[in-house]
């Protein structure tokens, strides 16, 4: 095991299982991107690390029964953001979802990003960042960003007072500033929602 190799692995286990990364990530180890990616073939090969996609790796998590598991979306999100310095924001089901509205995380989960478009394929999960506007982008990385979201997804018509109540439960003091901060972005009638969920009224 030559000395890149052995950096390598020895930053990869310091951040223990459940990590997932990218070659860019190693930077610090080696600029020469091809060493890199070398090293993380061997690595594979030797079942000390587990590819999950092109440019996509992890140390993967063991069940006594089920084996190595699958990462989580949020962590495979979060190795592409650290690694490709974009900001993303979650949208349709997978907003609903981290908002608690749902249960289950969609099998093709969207993200807008400022980055270029990327899909991202593993096990069964596909994760799809869309490049979109400014304005879609505004409330990126807030809890205001992904109600927004989540109503979009639900519809007017479908925004029951239950779902209020939920997200409602969900927002602190800086939330409810954040949701009155960016009502410019959102559609009248989501507008209207957030005010309401601003002032927390009894719901």
């Amino acid at each position: 095991m030559n000395l890149t190799e052995r950096q390598i692995i020895a930053r990869v286990r310091a951040r223990g299982r459940g990590w997932v990364f990218t070659p860019k990530l190693f930077t610090a180890v080696s600029d020469d991107a091809k060493a890199v990616a070398s090293v993380l073939s061997r690595l594979v090969k030797k079942g000390s690390i587990r590819r999950l996609a092109h440019g996509l790796y992890d140390l993967p998590r063991m069940h006594p029964k089920l084996g190595a598991l699958m990462p989580s979306v949020d962590d495979v999100v979060r190795a592409v953001q650290e690694s490709d310095a974009i900001t993303v924001q979650p949208t349709g089901a997978y907003a609903a979802n981290l908002l608690g509205l749902s249960t289950q995380v969609p099998m093709r989960v969207e993200l807008y990003t400022n980055g270029p478009r990327k899909v991202i394929r593993y096990g069964r999960q596909q994760i799809l960042l869309k490049p979109t506007t400014p304005r879609n982008m505004a409330a990126a990385g807030t809890k205001a960003g992904l109600v927004i979201q989540a109503l979009r997804h639900l519809g007017q018509r479908n925004v029951t007072e239950d779902i209020l109540a939920r997200i409602a439960e969900g927002l602190d003091d800086r939330d409810c500033k954040l949701l009155l901060k960016h009502r410019a972005h959102a559609p009248a009638w989501i507008a209207r929602i957030l005010t309401r969920l601003a002032e927390k009224p009894a719901l």
